[in-house]
C-alpha cells in the first residue's frame, strides 16, 4: 500500500508498532462495504458502469506499478462519502518480486466465489489476469444482485468456475452480456485484459480519464514527501533487512533465488544507470525494466534473471538488495553489480 497513490485505493499514512501490536494508520472511508450496499438489491447498468470504471481505474494503477491485489470483491471495496469506491485490503496482494523464474505466481489465494480458473489449475497464474476475473465477478454481482458462481458443494461451485458455466439474469443489455463474457473468460491466454477493457465501447460510455494518480517510487521509504523531497528508510525498513526476521524455513515452498545486500555511496538514480548498463554491456539478450528504483532483468525467453531493489539509506549512502533466480547469466550480473561497491553493513553497525 506504500506504493500506492490513487483516488480509488485506500491510502495507507503511517505504521506503528508497540512491543505486542503493529497498527496501520489508514484513510477513513466512512460509506461501508459495497457489499453492503449491492446486498439490499442490484444495481441499474448505469450505476454498475460506473462502479467498475473506478474499479479498473484502481486496479490499472496497482498492476502498472507492479502490484496484484488477488482478493477482489465487493467486501474489500469501500465507498466514501460521495459513494466513489476505494479499493482496500490488501492481505493478500503480492509485487512483481514475487514473480517464478517461470513469469507467474504460484501462492494459492483468494476468496472461492472470486477466484480465477487458473489459480484452481495450481500450474502458475498471471496476477493481472486473476485480477480481471475478479473484477468481472464483482461486475456480474453488481449487476444481477448473486453471484455467477455458486453452489452449497465448494467443488460443484469449483466446477462451474473451471468451466465458465454462468447465465447472465434477463435484464442485462447485449453490450453488457457481451463484455461480462470477455472478462469471465475461463481461458487466461484469450480473456479480456485491462487494456481491452478500457477501449471496449460498452465500458467506455461516459468513462473520464482525467483521474489524478501519483507515482510513489520504491518499495519502502524512498518515495517523495509532500515537499517533493526524497525520504529515507525508517526504524521499520531497517528492521526487515534483519536475517532473524527470515521466515522461509516455515514455508515447505519458498522461492528460488539467491540474495545480496550491500551499501554504496552512489545515488539511487546513478546505481540505476550503472545497472542497466551492465545488464546491457554483458548480454544483448536481457529485456531490462526499469520502475523508479526498481530494475527487472528478464532473459531471451522471458524467464526472470535478476531483481533489484534499490533504497535511499542517508543522504549520501544507499542500500541495493539483489535477487539473482536459478540462472548462471542472473548471478553472473548479480556478482558483477555486487563487485563493484562496497560490502553490506554487518547486522551489529
Amino acid at each position: 500500500m506504500r506504493l500506492l497513490n490513487h483516488p480509488h485505493i485506500v491510502k495507507l499514512f503511517e505504521v506503528l508498532a508497540t512491543k505486542t501490536k503493529i497498527y496501520f494508520v489508514m484513510e477513513y472511508v466512512k460509506g461501508g462495504e459495497l457489499f453492503d450496499k449491492v446486498a439490499k438489491g442490484r444495481f441499474s447498468e448505469d450505476l454498475s458502469r460506473r462502479y467498475f470504471q473506478q474499479l479498473i481505474s484502481a486496479i490499472s494503477y496497482c498492476h502498472s506499478h507492479g502490484v496484484f491485489h488477488r482478493d477482489l470483491k465487493p467486501e474489500n471495496v469501500l465507498l466514501d462519502e460521495n459513494g466513489d469506491l476505494r479499493v482496500s485490503d490488501f492481505g493478500l496482494s503480492a509485487v512483481t518480486s514475487q514473480i517464478g523464474n517461470d513469469g507467474m505466481l504460484h501462492t494459492l489465494c483468494g476468496t472461492p466465489a472470486y477466484v480465477a480458473p487458473e489459480i484452481l489449475a495450481k500450474q502458475g497464474y498471471d496476477g493481472a489476469k486473476i485480477d480481471v476475473w475478479s473484477s468481472g465477478v464483482i461486475l456480474f454481482v453488481l449487476n444481477a444482485g448473486y453471484l455467477p458462481f455458486n453452489d452449497q458443494n465448494l467443488m460443484a461451485m469449483y466446477r462451474k468456475i473451471y468451466t465458465g458455466s454462468f447465465r447472465v439474469p434477463r435484464w442485462t443489455s447485449p453490450d453488457m452480456k457481451r463484455f461480462i463474457s470477455r472478462l469471465l473468460d475461463p481461458n487466461p491466454e484469450t480473456r479480456i485484459t485491462v487494456d481491452g477493457i478500457v477501449n471496449d465501447p460498452w465500458f467506455k460510455k461516459g468513462y473520464h480519464t482525467n483521474v489524478k494518480a501519483e507515482v510513489v517510487e520504491g518499495y519502502f521509504g524512498n518515495g517523495k514527501d509532500e515537499k517533493g523531497e526524497f525520504d529515507f528508510l525508517n526504524a521499520f525498513d531497517l528492521i526487515s533487512y534483519s536475517s532473524g526476521l527470515d521466515l522461509s524455513h516455515l514455508f515447505p515452498e519458498s522461492n528460488s533465488f539467491d540474495e545480496e545486500r550491500f551499501i554504496s555511496n552512489e545515488s539511487p538514480e546513478k546505481l540505476v544507470e550503472k545497472i542497466e548498463q551492465i545488464a546491457k554491456r554483458e548480454t544483448e539478450t536481457v529485456t531490462v525494466t526499469t520502475k523508479g528504483w526498481n530494475i527487472l532483468i528478464k532473459g531471451q525467453k522471458g524467464n526472470l534473471l535478476l531483481t533489484v531493489c534499490i533504497n535511499r539509506l542517508t543522504e549520501d549512502l544507499s542500500i541495493v538488495e539483489v535477487r539473482s533466480f536459478d540462472d548462471i547469466s542472473g548471478k553472473k550480473l548479480r556478482d558483477l553489480i555486487k563487485c563493484r561497491e562496497s560490502p553490506v553493513l554487518s547486522e551489529s553497525q
